[in-house]
């Protein structure tokens, strides 16, 4: 049912808030733009000039001041412009959005079109500077030389009053102006007595919400009123006045129909359970861009890098912007969000904080002739010519392809091609004639609507339509058919909006359908919460990509990271005392409901893609609403006007009546009426009214907080300079938090929180945490830079230091040559541990095909691994001279305290361990360094030993390296290895005294620093020990570079290593054996199959090297030798030493001999299955041509029988043997029938695990 609402009393339920003009203030006069960026060399009438606000009705409300400054800039961005008549001049619209300190959003359309220039002043005005122009740039004086006079040209024009302007030309120039007067053939040149002057003017309407279609044709059909040869029905007054204080907004779920100058106008506003409002055609922007390039840029707003849109056209740039984020619901944009820069704004530019931002393309211009300070994380939109060029390593969207194909499905459906390209201008509106306008009033009539003055103006309107004739009855056919066509359009483009937002939300609701339930909830109270937000954890974000398809992972591990994603999440935690933000409780009410009716719960689950289903049902709801009003507002009405006000004159704007639209005259018994909506909005700004200061200060992690975006469009020097030390302020911030992250992360805090047991982090989270610290270091090097070669700010530093370096010292040897220049080699890491210079140059040596952002992520990736990024960028901020050039003054490289307490935070960093250099670049080749360290009273053994090594880490291993005798180490190059974690030492027995007691092996990664400490403490050599020539040691990583300290642990806890000395001298101790306790014994076995488990429970890129929890020490090998050690009884049964090795060939050969001679006690046990398989595999070992020794022979067979489920057999098996029982005492664990069963069951635990032993390990052996 139709009814009328007006909206006097209250501007927050207005339709409109401000109406305002822009032009030419025919008193000041003309003012060059000298913000617009043009060079004096153009023709005058090219030039941009300062506009200026005319007026503005209302003049100002308490919600939403009124900012002149930043409307009027983007009312006209480029300024005035002037034409004359052989120029084009068709009206142009734009639209722009604004920010409110509070955080609210005000959108404002603008009507641009041109008048003719009533003033003799201005037209003197652009006379003479055109005069000047042809004097200066077409006499033959100046055409020798034209640079001496522009710069003349470019001081002259420069005064702001008319009447300097025209003094400013002297007599000897107005000697040649009759000449100029009659050049006809130049282009730009203004003559009065042949050409009309018009100038541009901006009719604009600022409303809440962004009613796009209603607000373009209320201002269409204002500007047909006043080019019209018959004046309106009413004054234009009557329909501002109307629009500003007696149309309220459309409540919820409703459409309103008001009325223009020419006929209705409908809008409406989508109902709680639809989503938000967006008219802005997404339909135009598919087919500007094309599905692909759509989505890559959706992509690139949702990870949050820097968006540049980049058009001629200012309503391009706005509809592309509004488009990206309309798309992004549930998730809002946190960053700084403008649209449309103009030139006083290209300073912004330089901020070094994620971005989306809109700037036109001039004519002729190329994107090469733009300087961009950030490029590295920088997404390119050029909408003319249909390209976007995203930042490198961009991860594909979840499920991409599948989207791409339901998008396009949606397009063609409604006849537009998804591969884009299309260049359609937006259509102007139509007028509506004014039979139209006669209908509504005289429905008006018939409902009572209209007072006397109304129908006396009606009957004077039907009184002229009838006086028209019939003959016109064939032109208005045309013109309603005309207007219902473009209804239909208007209803396709709202039904193909709404399907295509329903495209996207439906994406998001399967990527986070679940995500409450990852969701932390730590605090007790929103005080307590707020006040510990730093350090609080508010999403489990391992824990739900653990749940993910691994090809999203690379996606959604970087988003969680995003503000937007923060500030989803902070919403949701808020909500626990606070009303939920509208856009998430609309979220979490479709998940709800999805839920509800779920049927395909096991489709979902699989991960499969599943095409939106809602998207029909949603287009049915847009449609009726747009079919038929459900409101209608109280028509234009006459105002108390002065005799006179309101004159019509055919293509002038009249000058308003300020007092009838300064305030709303109370005219209609609806006028307080305060739509439901905004009664909740206003209960909810009341109620979290006290958490909104600490709400600010937490989106400020990552950039300006949202009430700052107005102060954006101050384009005065000291908001500038305000604006800039904000941002200074704000990268510091940021490189707080961040290192502060990656070391909570790193160190695992957050898991030991959350008491999910051991600390850890996967692989992939530490690469988006490193990928987030780059894109910092970035954008930092980027703020104020105004010298630049490439896209990669840091990297063009390191150039351009490099450069200054190489003038002041010749070149070193460079550490990646592939010669064997040992000597140079070997003296390179001691240079390259403190060197930033030959880091830039392994990096440039790299055979990878890096790009400029590359080499500066690998610098970046290789300084951290070292520790030394701190170091190398202090060493790169040295050179002040160098600085100076290349920043400009407000950059915050120059700023020194913040550039200190940026680097003190980096240095942080060297607290932990990272090896993202070397699990990256695997495929690029490493100089090791290996040194074997025998004992120090046995070092003389070493000149008769012919040693040889094999290294391997989790990337592959070096190959057999022989050791030239007399030495103790070599140095080779191969394949990067990675992390390593054994090496394999042996000898080949030659020689009288070929034996020597090894105290451990170092190993030197010459590129990245990393010292590696293999223990050994055992002997090396036949007759002594087990008699063992070769050995598998177990690696732990040191610090860097400090292998005279390699006992000193780094931050990061070490990993296992191979048995210590003082361990082997233990165990060699009979009496230490029978002295250790069996708790001591149960409790290793526990911890090291505890250890095992845990490693197979951890995500896979997260569980390092088995074989370190099988061999090193701590591990399953080293437990189990304490275990059948325990209680033996004396050494005398064996030779000289103790061996486990021993009392399993004796068991063994026992066995073997017992079958052949009947002596068996229980005959069923040894023909058992396992028993065969124990006997089989310890002969097997024997076999192998390897001389492991006998305690690599029972670390063999320790693996082998874990690897292939055996071990919880083999144990019982032992324990029941006649054998055991002569061996050990009473008391030993062995014949402990409870212990065995106990150690029995641990064993059998990892039975479950597949378990892929090192080749090192397994090296020679067939089974």
């Amino acid at each position: 049912m139709s009814g009328s609402a007006a909206a006097t009393g209250s501007a927050s339920c207005r339709f409109a808030h401000y109406f305002v003009v822009c032009g030419v203030d025919s008193e000041t006069g003309l003012e060059p733009d000298d913000g617009a960026g043009e060079a004096f060399e153009q023709s005058p009438i090219r030039r941009s000039f300062k506009s200026k606000v005319l007026v503005h009705y209302p003049e100002s409300t308490d919600r939403n001041p009124f900012n002149k400054d930043a409307v009027n800039m983007l009312c006209l961005p480029r300024g005035l412009s002037f034409r004359t008549q052989a120029d084009g001049l068709q009206p142009q619209f734009h639209s722009f959005t604004m920010s409110f300190d509070d955080g609210t959003r005000s959108y404002g359309f603008v009507h641009t079109f041109y008048e003719e220039v009533t003033s003799a002043q201005i037209i003197t005005a652009m006379q003479t500077l055109s005069q000047m122009h042809h004097v200066e740039h077409h006499s033959p004086a100046s055409a020798s030389s034209s640079s001496s006079s522009s710069a003349s040209s470019a001081s002259s024009p420069s005064t702001s009053s008319m009447d300097s302007l025209v003094s400013s030309l002297g007599e000897s120039d107005a000697e040649s102006l009759p000449s100029v007067s009659g050049c006809q053939g130049c282009s730009g040149c203004f003559d009065p007595t042949r050409d009309t002057l018009f100038v541009s003017k901006a009719l604009c309407l600022l409303t809440p919400l962004p009613f796009l279609q209603a607000a373009r044709q209320f201002l269409s059909q204002l500007h047909q009123a006043v080019t019209s040869h018959t004046p309106p029905p009413l004054p234009l007054e009557s329909y501002i006045h109307n629009i500003l204080y007696e149309v309220p907004l459309p409540p919820p779920g409703r459409s309103l129909k008001f009325h223009g100058v020419q006929g209705p106008i409908l809008c409406q506003r989508p109902g709680p359970g639809e989503l938000p409002l967006g008219e802005y055609p997404l339909g135009e922007a598919f087919s500007l861009l094309g599905v692909d390039n759509m989505v890559k840029a959706l992509t690139c707003a949702l990870l949050e890098t820097q968006v540049l849109l980049y058009s001629h056209d200012y309503q391009r740039l706005m509809t592309v912007s509004e488009c990206i984020t309309t798309l992004l619901f549930p998730f809002q944009w946190q960053h700084i969000y403008l649209p449309i820069i103009s030139a006083p704004l290209h300073h912004l530019l330089d901020a070094p904080v994620p971005f989306l931002m809109g700037f036109q393309r001039r004519d002729g211009a190329q994107q090469s002739s733009l300087h961009f300070p950030h490029e590295a994380n920088l997404c390119f939109v050029d909408i003319d010519n249909h390209r976007v060029d995203a930042p490198e390593d961009l991860p594909m969207f979840p499920e991409q392809t599948e989207l791409i194909q339901e998008l396009s499905e949606v397009l063609l459906r409604f006849g537009l091609p998804p591969q884009g390209g299309a260049t359609t201008e937006p259509d102007a509106t139509s007028s509506r004639l004014s039979s139209l306008v006669l209908e509504d009033l005289m429905e008006d009539r018939r409902n009572g609507n209209l007072g006397g003055e109304e129908l006396a103006a009606l009957e004077r309107l039907q009184a002229l339509a009838h006086r028209c004739g019939e003959g016109k009855k064939s032109e208005e056919g045309k013109v309603l058919e005309r207007v219902f066509e473009e209804e239909e359009e208007e209803l396709k483009a709202a039904k193909l909006n709404v399907q295509l937002r329903e495209v996207f939300a439906g994406r998001f609701a399967a990527m986070f359908g679940r995500y409450e339930d990852f969701v932390i909830h730590s605090a007790l109270d929103l005080d307590s919460w707020l006040s510990n937000r730093e350090g609080t954890f508010n999403f489990d974000k391992g824990s739900f990509l653990s749940v993910q398809p691994a090809a999203h992972l690379h996606f959604l591990s970087r988003f969680l990271e995003t503000s937007m994603f923060s500030s989803f999440v902070d919403g949701k935690v808020i909500s626990r005392w606070a009303d939920r933000d509208p856009m998430q409780q609309l979220f979490d009410s479709r998940l709800e409901r999805e839920r509800l009716y779920d049927t395909d719960e096991e489709d979902s689950r699989s991960g499969r893609y599943r095409k939106c289903t809602s998207i029909f049902e949603s287009a049915q709801a847009i449609e009726r609403r747009l079919l038929k009003a459900d409101h209608t507002a109280i028509h234009p009405h006459l105002l108390d006007m002065r005799i006179g006000q309101g004159r019509h004159q055919q293509g002038y704007f009249p000058k308003l009546q300020a007092d009838v639209l300064a305030q709303g005259q109370n005219t209609n018994k609806w006028s307080s009426r305060v739509t439901a909506s905004r009664r909740s909005d206003a209960k909810r700004s009341s109620v979290t009214e006290h958490s909104g200061a600490e709400h600010e200060q937490r989106q400020q992690k990552h950039t300006l907080a949202k009430k700052n975006q107005s102060k954006l469009l101050d384009p005065s020097p000291q908001a500038v300079s305000h604006t800039h030390r904000e941002f200074v302020d704000g990268l510091l911030s940021e490189c707080r938090l961040k290192t502060k992250r990656m070391l909570m992360e790193r160190m695992g805090k957050e898991s030991v929180e959350l008491g999910q047991g051991e600390a850890g982090i996967t692989g992939l989270q530490e690469n988006t945490l490193i990928h987030g610290l780059c894109d910092l270091l970035e954008r930092t090097w980027g703020h104020g830079l105004q010298l630049k070669q490439g896209k990669s700010a840091l990297w063009s530093h390191l150039l351009h230091y490099q450069a200054a370096q190489v003038k002041a010292e010749p070149p070193a040897e460079s550490p990646g040559c592939t010669g064997l220049e040992q000597r140079s080699l070997d003296e390179g890491p001691l240079i390259l541990r403190g060197s930033l210079i030959h880091d830039m140059r392994f990096i440039q040596t790299m055979s990878e095909g890096l790009s400029e952002v590359g080499q500066a992520r690998a610098w970046i990736h290789l300084a951290l691994e070292k520790k030394m990024l701190s170091q190398h960028l202090k060493e790169l901020l040295t050179n002040q001279q160098l600085l100076r050039l290349l920043y400009k003054p407000h950059a915050f490289l120059l700023c020194e305290e913040e550039r200190e307490q940026f680097l003190f935070h980096l240095l942080s960093l060297n607290t932990v361990d990272y090896l993202c250099f070397s699990r990256v670049f695997t495929s690029i080749s490493i100089p090791y360094r290996v040194v074997i360290i025998p004992m120090k009273k046995l070092s003389i053994a070493m000149a008769a030993v012919n040693p040889w090594v094999c290294v391997s880490g989790e990337l592959g291993d070096s190959g057999l390296r022989q050791i030239s005798k007399n030495t103790q180490e070599i140095f080779f190059q191969c394949t990067n290895l990675g992390r390593l974690s054994t090496l394999q030492l042996g000898t080949d027995n030659s020689g009288l005294l070929a034996k020597c007691l090894i105290d451990c092996v170092m190993v030197y990664n010459e590129i990245t620093g990393h010292t590696y400490k293999f223990p050994c403490g055992r002997w090396l050599g036949k007759g002594v020990g087990d008699g063992s020539l070769e050995r598998v040691l177990i690696g732990q990583l040191v610090s860097p570079g400090a292998e005279e300290e390699a006992g000193r642990w780094t931050g990061t806890p070490p990993e296992l290593a191979s048995p210590s000395q003082s361990m082997r001298m233990v165990l060699g101790s009979l009496a230490g054996r029978s002295r250790m306790q069996s708790a001591e014994v149960h409790e290793d076995v526990r911890e090291a199959a505890n250890n095992l488990v845990k490693y197979f429970h951890k995500p896979e890129q997260e569980r390092g090297n088995v074989t370190v929890l099988l061999c090193g020490e701590g591990g399953l090998v080293p437990a189990l030798e304490n275990f059948l050690l325990h209680g033996i009884k004396s050494s005398r049964l064996f030779q000289r030493n103790v061996f486990v090795w021993d009392f399993v060939e004796k068991v063994v050969e026992s066995i073997e001999t017992a079958d052949q001679t009947g002596e068996l006690h229980c005959p069923a046990l040894t023909k058992s299955p396992p028993c065969e398989l124990m006997c089989h595999y310890v002969n097997a070992i024997n076999a192998s041509p390897r001389n492991i020794g006998k305690e690599g022979k029972f670390q063999l067979f320790v693996c082998l029988g874990i690897r292939d489920r055996l071990l919880s057999h083999w144990l019982p098996l032992l324990a029941e043997l006649p054998l055991t029982g002569r061996m050990y005492e009473d008391g030993a664990l062995l014949r402990d029938c409870a212990a065995v069963r106990s150690f029995s069951r641990i064993l059998h635990t990892l039975n479950e695990f597949t378990i892929t032993l090192e080749t090192a390990l397994v090296k020679g052996v067939e089974l």
